[in-house]
């Protein structure tokens, strides 16, 4: 008796769809450790961001204003300039309205001048930066970019380029700050552009202007109150 073969039809099953309410908690379940782990970077990491900035800050107000040994921070309220009494035992509030300008001294307590942060559109991206400004003979005396974006090798000049700093030696505010290009500067109020970042350059320049119409006359009405006089540099 022959062995007959038995052919056997695989069962096949059918797998289910996990349910609309599966993917729903598995999505919510992702978006609650995701979330929790973004708090958590944020809460460890923003302390040491402000204090980062704090302190690159504090380095450019002493390259800003050159002899600087001291410096106060004096805040804008009611348009006139109070010195900003910080409390160590309290933790600051972080307020990005607040307006502030620092006023420099060398190792005799006399002032050299204020240190100004200043911020504006550049070609990529917003450029922070900070400027020494001689309010008695009403010159910029310093500058240093703080936050930059711009094209590495083009726009980066403005921090990068030696010749494009010595603009701001000995800068006139008055009359109004005019950006020319190279080898065309024949007043003190003017910037010699760099060729290739003339964005770049330019944005610099609208950046000192703007943040001067905000503080000169606050910076002059604080010198006539206190009676101050910026003190002579060593030649």
């Amino acid at each position: 008796m022959e062995e007959q073969e038995i052919q056997t039809t695989p069962l096949i099953t059918e797998e289910k769809e996990p349910s609309s309410l599966k993917l729903i908690l598995a999505l919510g379940i992702a978006g609650l450790i995701s979330g929790v782990i973004l708090v958590g970077t944020f809460i460890y990491t923003d302390p040491l961001i402000k204090a980062n900035k704090a302190a690159a800050t504090q380095r450019a107000i002493f390259k800003v204003l050159e002899g600087c040994e001291s410096f106060t921070t004096l805040t804008l309220e009611n348009d006139k300039l109070i010195e900003k009494v910080v409390n160590p035992d309290k933790e600051e509030k972080n307020d990005k309205n607040e307006l502030l300008v620092y006023a420099g001294y060398n190792a005799n307590k006399e002032l050299i001048g204020f240190a100004i942060p200043g911020s504006e559109p550049g070609f990529q991206d917003i450029i922070g930066t900070i400027f020494g400004y001689d309010g008695t003979k009403k010159v910029i005396i310093g500058f240093e970019v703080l936050e930059s974006k711009e094209t590495p090798g083009l726009g980066d000049k403005i921090f990068k380029d030696a010749d494009f700093q010595t603009n701001f030696t000995a800068l006139a505010v008055e009359p109004e700050i005019i950006p020319v290009k190279k080898g065309e500067k024949q007043n003190p109020n003017e910037v010699e552009t760099i060729a290739g970042a003339t964005i770049s350059s330019k944005a610099v320049v609208r950046l000192l202007n703007k943040t001067m119409a905000i503080w000169q006359k606050t910076i002059d009405d604080y010198i006539k109150e206190n009676d101050l006089n910026i003190a002579e540099k060593d030649e």
